[in-house]
């Protein structure tokens, strides 16, 4: 994270963006005075999702060279290629099926996966969308019009989870948005949550954790001393329903994170929170609300521990860089005609390299009554499920 005094030179939103930016600052305000301090969970939750003025339910562009950050479908239309070959022997096993996908972005990785399920004779009956963002299902519908036109009637939109699945459920980059509580040791080694509160503009201020589900998470990680991390109890509720609705099937999360015992690390004293904004990560949780994205890291260990408290299976979980090889993603580049090549390659590198995503990005799949004889692609030749 870039520390604000070393903070580069940022872009200025625009009037429009800036008042938005500034009705949601008084929103927040307000909503702190009145209760006179607030978790960063429920900062989080509104300042992404607030009904017309939060990240993701307003109007702004959020994804790509013109917005604040790119995901992997937006670098590469091959990532969706791999990831229809783990969902294709799914489909198959059970002899058809839906998927589900979380937070659909601008709709690439859905238009990918399809024309890919596709070409591998594969297709869902339904292609299911949850998203909080009315602008983004409007931009998801543009994209799936525009790429595969003859495949947009089968994709259809959720506000809320159906009651059962039979079938694939697919998140890339969802597990980091949901909001986090923030969690501090001190040099005595009590366990504090960091909140927020007003004081001519927002400011941190802890609170000693009292006896409840927080403090039994934050008490089992045994945390250093001196040392801010973060929990997110939601994401535990987020993977049980997953675990309730899925009846038969399987589920694909891909995410930046690391397993506990690297999460947790004595040098991560500082957590792993930023904001993200027109391609600069920050340090300030509280820049321009509104406008800028704010993500942690996910704890794959505690996403394991959910999901096995759903009744959810592990199948497998490796590097983004493991997931994609297995899944064909070179040889998919080596049948590229000669003039896509040189694009494709240095997407391809910023997916796989250590230095890039392919490392700190992390798939992890699972499963409910899947009644399959081999490993899903993705997970047969390198699996880091003992890290967890």
């Amino acid at each position: 994270m870039i520390p604000s005094q070393h903070r580069p030179t940022l872009p200025q939103p625009d009037p429009d963006a800036l008042s938005v930016s500034e009705a949601l600052t008084a929103q927040l305000r307000d909503h702190i005075v009145e209760r006179g301090w607030l978790s960063f969970a429920d900062y989080m939750a509104l300042a992404l999702y607030r009904p017309g003025l939060g990240y993701y339910a307003g109007g702004g562009a959020k994804f790509g060279q013109g917005g604040d950050f790119i995901t992997a479908p937006e670098l590469s239309p091959l990532f969706g290629a791999c990831v229809a070959e783990t969902i294709a022997p799914v489909l198959a096993a059970l002899n058809g099926g839906d998927i589900l996908e979380f937070g659909a972005g601008t709709g690439q990785l859905a238009a990918q996966v399809l024309a890919e399920l596709e070409r591998l004779d594969q297709l869902p009956q339904r292609y299911l969308i949850v998203d909080l963002s009315a602008e983004l299902a409007d931009r998801q519908r543009a994209t799936l019009h525009t790429l595969v036109p003859h495949l947009a009637d089968r994709v259809s939109w959720l506000s809320t989870l159906p009651d059962q699945l039979h079938g694939f459920v697919l998140g890339n980059e969802v597990l980091d948005a949901i909001p986090c509580n923030l969690i501090y040791r001190d040099a005595a080694g009590a366990l504090f949550e960091r909140g927020v509160v007003w004081k001519d503009g927002f400011t941190w201020e802890d609170r000693l954790l009292v006896p409840g589900p927080l403090l039994d998470l934050a008490s089992a990680l045994d945390l250093p001393c001196n040392y801010l991390t973060e929990i997110q109890p939601q994401m535990h509720g987020f993977i049980a329903s997953v675990g309730h609705m899925l009846q038969r099937g399987a589920a694909l999360f891909i995410d930046y994170g690391f397993p506990a015992s690297e999460y947790y690390h004595p040098q991560r004293s500082g957590g792993t929170l930023m904001a993200h904004y027109r391609h600069h990560s920050l340090d300030d949780p509280f820049f321009l609300p509104g406008l800028a994205d704010l993500t942690c890291h996910v704890d794959f260990s505690a996403v394991y521990s959910a999901a096995d408290a759903a009744g959810l299976q592990l199948e497998g979980y490796t590097s983004q860089a493991q997931y994609l090889l297995d899944t064909g993603l070179t040889g998919r580049l080596g049948r590229l005609p000669e003039a896509q090549y040189p694009v494709a390659a240095s997407a391809v590198h910023k997916l796989t390299s250590p230095a890039e995503m392919g490392e700190l990005f992390k798939a992890m799949a699972l499963s409910r009554n899947l009644p399959l004889t081999t490993l899903l692609p993705g997970f047969r030749h390198a699996d880091d499920s003992f890290r967890l």
